[in-house]
């Protein structure tokens, strides 16, 4: 991965991968080398003559996510703040886009926005907006690749988005966030009509801890999308939880404890 920076040219000795993504249309690794800027593509099909296509993107590199296609793969450059849409189909850069302050999408949110289309979501660590892009250039040519709609969250902060493709809701967390009751609590909008405030369902109070910071973190959807589960993330040496919200009431359904629950933070399906 070293090499030279995509804005100042200078040379890296040492960059780090940000992320590693498998192509749905080939046999390539869609590689975010974070210092450098650049994203690689690396097709496996032959070991021996190995094919890597490097494309110049926006430092630094972080995590990202695919559209509902799973064709483009959107990434945030935070440091730029702006996010890399990549066509994994052509192995090529489709747009850099400005965002607000320092992207941090996780894996972002696809949603069906009532007025734009089919789009793809990601909130920042350093402002409270979460943009929305459009991310359909067959049937919304118009809207593809740029921001179509600015939503206001409880603050910055922010390290993960969610929904699901069952559901109606767009979960925003805010762990970072230096306001305890914000960092406690989540945003949750209603996709249907996004004019809407959203609402706050405050996470770590309904888990019932002790003393700690209860940072809410990383919603998550089972695998059936009718449940979110939070991480309520706190110090090592104090108890955390994990909290189960029925998706569809946004209501409480069960709160898991346990000994071995330190320090909570991303949770995976599984099979």
């Amino acid at each position: 991965t070293r090499g030279m920076t995509v804005d100042t040219q200078e040379y890296h000795p040492e960059p780090r991968v940000a992320a590693i993504v498998a192509s749905h249309f080939k046999p390539e690794f869609v590689v975010n080398v974070k210092e450098t800027g650049k994203i690689l593509m690396v097709n496996y099909k032959d070991l021996d003559n190995l094919k890597v296509t490097e494309i110049n993107a926006a430092r630094f590199l972080h995590d990202g996510g695919w559209d509902s296609t799973k064709r483009y793969f959107l990434v945030a450059a935070n440091q730029s703040n702006k996010i890399a849409v990549v066509d994994s189909k052509e192995g090529e850069l489709e747009k850099l886009i400005d965002v607000g302050k320092i992207p941090h999408p996780g894996r972002g949110a696809n949603l069906v926005d009532p007025k734009f289309g089919p789009v793809w979501a990601t909130s920042h660590l350093g402002d409270e907006t979460v943009v929305l892009i459009g991310t359909d250039p067959e049937k919304h040519k118009a809207n593809a690749w740029k921001v179509v709609r600015t939503l206001k969250a409880q603050g910055g902060g922010s390290l993960f988005i969610k929904t699901h493709p069952k559901s109606k809701n767009l979960w925003v967390d805010t762990p970072l966030n230096p306001d305890a009751a914000v960092s406690q609590s989540v945003a949750v909008f209603d996709i249907g009509n996004l004019d809407k405030p959203f609402e706050v369902v405050k996470i770590a109070e309904l888990a019932k801890l002790g003393e700690g910071p209860k940072r809410v973190v990383q919603p998550e959807y089972n695998k059936a999308g009718d449940e979110v589960w939070f991480s309520v993330w706190n110090g090592k040496t104090q108890e955390s939880a994990i909290v189960v919200i029925d998706d569809k009431t946004r209501k409480l359904k069960a709160v898991i404890k346990d000994k071995r629950l330190i320090t909570p933070t991303g949770k995976f399906n599984e099979g």
